[in-house]
């Protein structure tokens, strides 16, 4: 019944509006290195999955929230003091797709424990992260983050898409 990554969403299910998780058709996941040329695989992959789903038509939306949700999570998954923490045994940030009858959502796993959130500009980049969230926002119906639970460090951030 649970395989890790569904332990691992556990928090990101609770978060989201009620679904009924028989009706959850597919999951799938990727792990992304920490640099950043994963956000064009992490695009490539996003395509690959929506077109296996006939879901091709949603592609520049959910592109670009997950461009922004995994260039943010890259953000903070890269610096050096992020610890070694399990680097050897696992990328640090971790793209989740997943389908119910009428939702899509896609969520990034990430080992900061720090929320995201829209900076007033101390610096350029916390600026460009404000904007980023503003995409996401945009661009998706909604959208979220929660601390993972038990051993695992760090939070998950997703967004959502009514599908109609």
């Amino acid at each position: 019944m649970g395989t890790n990554g569904s332990t691992m969403l556990e928090p990101l299910r609770q978060g989201l509006p009620p679904i009924d998780p028989s009706a959850v058709s597919s999951s799938v996941s990727c792990a992304l290195p920490a640099r950043y040329e994963a956000v064009r695989g992490a695009r490539q992959f996003t395509r690959s999955t929506l077109g296996q789903w006939e879901l091709n038509h949603r592609f520049d939306d959910v592109a670009l929230v997950v461009s922004e949700l995994v260039t943010n999570a890259l953000r903070h998954a890269l610096p050096s003091d992020a610890a070694p923490c399990g680097s050897a045994k696992e990328p640090p940030v971790r793209l989740h797709l997943m389908r119910w009858t009428s939702r899509l959502v896609c969520a990034v796993r990430d080992p900061s424990h720090d929320g995201p959130t829209a900076r007033e500009s101390e610096e350029d980049f916390s600026a460009e992260s404000g904007r980023g969230l503003l995409l996401v926002d945009s661009f998706s119906d909604g959208w979220g983050w929660h601390p993972l639970a038990g051993s695992l460090r760090g939070k998950v951030v997703w967004a959502l898409f009514r599908l109609g």
